[in-house]
C-alpha cells in the first residue's frame, strides 16, 4: 500500500477524540396489528472519532434497528441521533440521504452489487452518485486499498465471497466517509474469510478511521477496541 493511499483513507488525526456519532435517548416504537413493538427504549451512546465499536446482542435486542437510525436509514419516534455534530433526528428522507450519502459508508451482510457491472463499475458508480470528480480514479483507489488492484475489471459472479464482501468496503470508502456502518458483515462468509474482512476492517481504523459493527459473533467483537452489549432495546450497564 503506497502512503498516498494510506493518507486517502486517514482521517485527520487532529480531530480524533472528537465525539463523531452521539445518541440522547434514542427510542422506536412500532405498530404490529394492535401491538407496539418497542425496539429502543432509550438509548445513550457517543462514538468518537477514530475508535472501532461493535454492538453486539441477541436477535430482537434492537442493535440493527439503532444502526439503520445512526446510519440515516431510519428515524426515531424520540430522542435524538446527531452526526457531525448535526441533528439528524427528524430530518426528511432527502436530507437524511444527503448526509449518508456525504458522510456515512455502509457495508451489509449481503453484498448487494450490480451483476453487470465489473468490481471497478460497481464502486465507481457509488463515487459518481456522491458527486465525487474523477471517479473511475478514486474507485481504482478504493479497491487497491482493499486488495483487490488485480480483479477490478471481474464482475461479482467471478469473485468469491470475501472479494466481493471488499467490493463493497471499497463501495463505502470511495466517498471518504467520517463513519463506516458494517451490519454483520462476515454474516454471509465462512469463518477464515470472515478474518480477512476483519483484517481489513482493522487495518482501515489503524489509519484512522471509524468503524461501528453489528454482530451476533462474540469472538468478533472481542476484536473491536470497544464493545456495546444491546438487550430488549437498551444498553446493557449504561
Amino acid at each position: 500500500m503506497s502512503e498516498q493511499q494510506v493518507m486517502n483513507v486517514q482521517t485527520d488525526r487532529s480531530a480524533e477524540g472528537k465525539v463523531v456519532l452521539e445518541a440522547r435517548g434514542l427510542k422506536k416504537s412500532y405498530r404490529m396489528g394492535k401491538v407496539t413493538v418497542e425496539a429502543l427504549r432509550g438509548v445513550n451512546l457517543a462514538i468518537r472519532r477514530g475508535e472501532f465499536v461493535s454492538i453486539i446482542g441477541p436477535s430482537g435486542s434492537g442493535k440493527s434497528t439503532l444502526l439503520n437510525i445512526i446510519g440515516c436509514l431510519d428515524t426515531p419516534t424520540s430522542g435524538q441521533a446527531i452526526i457531525d455534530g448535526q441533528d439528524v433526528s427528524r430530518m426528511k428522507d432527502s436530507a437524511l440521504t444527503a448526509v449518508r450519502c456525504a458522510r456515512i459508508g455502509y457495508v451489509f451482510q449481503k453484498f448487494y452489487l450490480l451483476p453487470f457491472l465489473t468490481a471497478l463499475e460497481n464502486v465507481e458508480l457509488q463515487a459518481r452518485l456522491a458527486g465525487i470528480k474523477d471517479g473511475r480514479a478514486k474507485a481504482a483507489e478504493a479497491l487497491k486499498l482493499v486488495g483487490l488492484e488485480a480483479r477490478m475489471n471481474h464482475r461479482p459472479v467471478e469473485l468469491s465471497g470475501g472479494e466481493q464482501q471488499r467490493v463493497a468496503i471499497a463501495r463505502a470508502l470511495v466517498k471518504a466517509p467520517a463513519l463506516l456502518l458494517a451490519d454483520e458483515p462476515t454474516g454471509n462468509l465462512d469463518t477464515k474469510t470472515g478474518d480477512m474482512i476483519m483484517d481489513v476492517f482493522k487495518r482501515l481504523n489503524a489509519q484512522g478511521l471509524t468503524i461501528v459493527m453489528v454482530t451476533h459473533n462474540p469472538e468478533l467483537a472481542a476484536q473491536t477496541g470497544r464493545v456495546i452489549k444491546v438487550r430488549d432495546g437498551l444498553i446493557e450497564g449504561a
